[in-house]
């Protein structure tokens, strides 16, 4: 039961951090709202595993890797989606 809980606050404080980071980055997603939120998770996930417990924590989420792996991962997204949209792939 306590690693559920451990796991359910975790993806709200990532979530919460997903929705920081896509407010940073310039642009829109293809997907909305629930697209930024499933990247900014992945990204949150990315930056804590690969920078470590750097800043202020919450819940067991250090929060500056998160809102760095969040935005990270939303503007690679974000770019990768217009580049494609509009034919730049090269």
């Amino acid at each position: 039961m306590n690693s559920i809980v451990v796991y359910l606050l975790f993806l709200i404080v990532a979530a919460i951090c997903a929705a920081i980071a896509s407010a940073i980055v310039p642009g829109r997603l293809p997907g909305g709202f629930l697209a930024a939120m499933v990247i900014g998770v992945i990204g949150a996930w990315l930056g804590v595993s690969l920078i470590g417990p750097v800043g202020p924590a919450l819940a067991g989420v250090s929060l500056l890797p998160a809102i760095f792996g969040s935005a990270l991962l939303i503007f690679g997204f974000a770019l990768l989606s217009r580049m494609l949209g509009s034919g730049r792939l090269d």
